[in-house]
């Protein structure tokens, strides 16, 4: 399977190579923000200073949106970034895994064993199992941001152990929701941030409706988000993507095959064809494919969002298709809390800012974007004489330090019981 991996990327590059010679690249990108006209819209039109400066250096590799979402996604990681693994035992006694990502100076701390009060960013990578590039590269800019990073793990994947032979459906948020409720136990007086990857950004929407005001976020941001994944497996995705990722589930299924086949049809699963044929082996084998996205459609419950959510598309997506087909427009435009960055070029998670080897322009966008939420939210509070009454809104001071990075700390605040963990297994 390896070498047949091998000859796949090596006729990948063989065509781009071809490509390359023949692109004309385009001088500048724009950006284009969607939203329902609001107060806080026109503040994020005036400070997010990225939105204004998108990719304004000049680089051929712009014309190929396949080739950036191969570097986004299959890129090496960043080596600046080291992870510190949380193994959570749920109520089911099913295991996820929470990576906290540190520096290499600070790798060898333990930085789960105190209360924190720095902002935590949880990153939702996509469903199928490895942290990307573009996931490590947010959590390098994060930390120079003073945030502290953590990455979500679902059961059994990026080397999580499978202890049930129960896995996570699509747009099930009930593992992440234990696992916000836990990194508040050990961060309650730090803001929460959230941001999800490509189908990750499916769990974190179900999360946010699911919730509402209850979800415990500032806000949250979506890259490259796929709004109607029960259309994405059905119609599915373009070829060569349908086959790397169908290598990589059933790679990722191997190492579990014993313990599930004694529960599901795994000739079939490793006999597909198609992404919906993966999808309906491992979840509808009790239920039809008409409930099954009836439960787990991310969008289900997207009139209960409470909280500000930024989602960044490009018009050039190889993965998703055109946005007229796939983006849900009149959500942006009629609900206040939905904010669209809407790119000519980009991919699908390769929104390189100056070549394929450099910083993420999006990574730059959420991170603006989140602290111009939480001034706006402030300043609100401040205007209407309100802070002390919510009480549930941290106040956040940004300064700088020697170094240029911004620092950023927050006040404890009163927070309610949430859950007893009676079981954490921490490695």
């Amino acid at each position: 399977m390896g070498g047949g991996l091998g000859f796949l990327l090596l006729l990948i590059f063989l065509c781009v190579w071809v490509w390359v010679r023949k692109a004309k690249v385009p001088s500048r990108s724009g950006a284009q923000l969607v939203c329902k006209p609001s107060a806080l819209a026109t503040y994020l039109e005036s400070q997010c200073q990225a939105l204004k400066s998108l990719c304004e250096a000049s680089w051929p590799w712009r014309a190929l949106p396949t080739l950036q979402t191969l570097a986004s996604m299959m890129g090496p990681l960043d080596s600046r970034v080291h992870f510190v693994r949380t193994y959570l035992q749920l109520s089911d006694e099913g295991l996820v895994a929470l990576d906290w990502a540190v520096g290499p100076a600070q790798q060898k701390r333990r930085q789960t064993s105190t209360i924190c009060s720095t902002p935590v960013l949880l990153l939702v990578p996509n469903s199928f199992g490895k942290v990307t590039r573009n996931i490590s590269k947010l959590c390098h800019v994060a930390l120079l941001h003073g945030y502290h990073p953590v990455v979500f793990n679902r059961r059994g994947q990026n080397g999580c152990p499978l202890s049930t032979t129960a896995l996570q459906p699509y747009g099930d948020p009930a593992d992440l929701r234990e696992a916000i409720r836990y990194i508040r136990s050990q961060c309650p007086g730090a803001l929460l941030f959230a941001v999800g990857e490509s189908t990750g950004a499916g769990l974190l929407f179900s999360y946010l409706g699911e919730c509402g005001s209850s979800s415990h976020l500032t806000a949250a941001g979506c890259i490259s988000p796929i709004f109607d994944p029960r259309g994405w497996f059905e119609a599915g995705c373009p070829w060569l993507w349908q086959q790397l990722l169908l290598m990589s589930q059933k790679m990722w299924l191997s190492r579990f095959a014993t313990v599930l086949g004694e529960v599901l049809p795994l000739d079939r699963f490793f006999g597909g064809q198609s992404l919906r044929e993966l999808e309906e082996v491992l979840f509808c084998q009790a239920q039809t494919w008409d409930l099954y996205w009836e439960r787990n459609n991310p969008l289900r419950d997207v009139d209960e969002v409470a909280v500000p959510v930024l989602c960044i598309c490009s018009q050039d997506d190889p993965m998703c298709g055109a946005p007229r087909d796939t983006l849900p427009l009149d959500l942006f435009e009629t609900n206040p809390y939905f904010f669209l960055v809407l790119t000519q070029g980009g991919g699908h998670c390769g929104f390189f800012k100056d070549s394929l080897g450099g910083a993420f322009w999006s990574h730059e966008v959420l991170l603006e974007f989140f602290n111009s939420t939480v001034d706006f939210l402030l300043t609100e509070d401040k205007l209407k004489g309100q802070a002390k009454k919510r009480g549930a809104r941290p106040v956040l001071k940004v300064t700088q330090d020697r170094s240029g990075c911004r620092q950023e700390s927050c006040c404890p605040h009163n927070t309610p019981d949430i859950y007893s963990w009676q079981r954490s297994y921490t490695h």
